[in-house]
């Protein structure tokens, strides 16, 4: 009932704080909630920080406490002090941890330094939560690449557009502000420069709160890329790269290296089809809208490719009007 209520006290921070992991704290006395935190902002307190902050700002006493929280603390100077420093001056007891902190970087040893402090711990409580939770964070932790997520609409045939006009939204407003959710957990946007031509697009969240853009990437090797388009003029940060698709991996270690932990890929086909072969994309949403087209452009992207790209259909989920299928990479691919 804690970790589950520190998992969400950490949603509160989505969007804002990373190349940090999204973080939760709950305190708890006598079986009772006494306070909570979460990591709100980089350069802010940390989830265990805020959490002792919120206890003395309601007149509660953290000595003695148990602390549940979400990833295990941080034991080094970052942007704050460390959260084992906080913990022990504040006299908790006892620090339930969900997940081991798996950064390369940090290698603080939290969870020994507060044990050698006489601070009982415990780790794996919801563990498979976190991790899911964390899924960007953790996966850049492996790998120093991206996660891959992309996002393509089809309607009822297949169809990515309709080339029979100029281009125009086929799904609908509660969709695009599901899309704009998507964007704000992203720390970058990817297209080819196709999309950039027909569509003139923003590739920005302005639908749903945010604190921070994602960073624009389009790939472009001809440098054919109209240079009065919105996405190059509106003050926000866009990379224009010349890349080849076969030099995908190349371009990912390089985001990697920006801390760029999740990708979003919203191009067309093509460059979706792109990533597909090369077998990068770890999740997968199929928006279906309910319209047909007049003149259609086939996506040629069904279940069995994507099967045949390592992913496996996860569930289906309501964005708007539209249907989506939801598909993640499979075991077996990520071994």
């Amino acid at each position: 009932m804690f970790m589950e209520r520190a998992l969400l006290v950490a949603e509160r921070g989505r969007g804002q704080v990373s190349p940090n992991p999204l973080v939760g704290c709950v305190l708890v006395k006598a079986g009772q909630v006494i306070a909570e935190g979460w990591h709100d902002h980089l350069g802010g307190l940390h989830a265990e920080q805020m959490a002792i902050h919120d206890a003395e700002e309601k007149g509660h006493s953290p000595n003695g406490a148990t602390a549940y929280v979400t990833l295990e603390p941080c034991n080094h100077y970052g942007r704050t002090p460390p959260c084992t420093e906080a913990l022990m001056w504040a006299g908790v007891k006892e620090v339930i941890i969900a997940h081991e902190d798996p950064n390369p970087t940090v290698r603080g040893n939290g969870q020994t330094v507060l044990d050698d402090a006489g601070i009982s711990t415990r780790i794996g409580l919801m563990h498979a939560e976190a991790a899911e939770q964390m899924h960007g964070f953790l996966h850049w932790c492996s790998h120093r690449k991206p996660l891959i997520t992309v996002k393509l609409a089809v309607d009822r045939t297949g169809s990515v557009d309709d080339r029979s006009g100029a281009s125009t939204r086929f799904t609908s407003q509660g969709c695009l502000e599901k899309v704009h959710e998507l964007r704000r957990d992203c720390d970058a946007v990817l297209v080819g420069v196709e999309t950039v031509n027909r569509d003139d697009p923003q590739l920005n969240v302005r639908l749903v709160p945010s604190t921070r853009q994602p960073l624009r990437v389009v790939i472009d090797p001809s440098g054919r890329i109209d240079a009065k388009a919105m996405l190059l003029n509106d003050g926000g940060e866009t990379m224009v790269l010349q890349n080849e698709f076969s030099t995908l991996e190349s371009l990912l270690n390089q985001l990697g290296d920006r801390e760029i932990q999740r990708v979003l890929v919203e191009g067309g086909p093509t460059t979706v089809r792109h990533f597909l072969n090369a077998g990068m994309v770890d999740e997968f949403f199929l928006v279906h809208a309910d319209c047909v087209h007049e003149k259609p452009l086939p996506s040629e992207i069904t279940q069995a490719v994507l099967e045949g790209a390592g992913l496996s259909k996860y569930g289906e989920l309501v964005w708007g009007e539209e249907r989506v299928e939801h598909y993640v990479k499979s075991a077996s691919a990520e071994s």
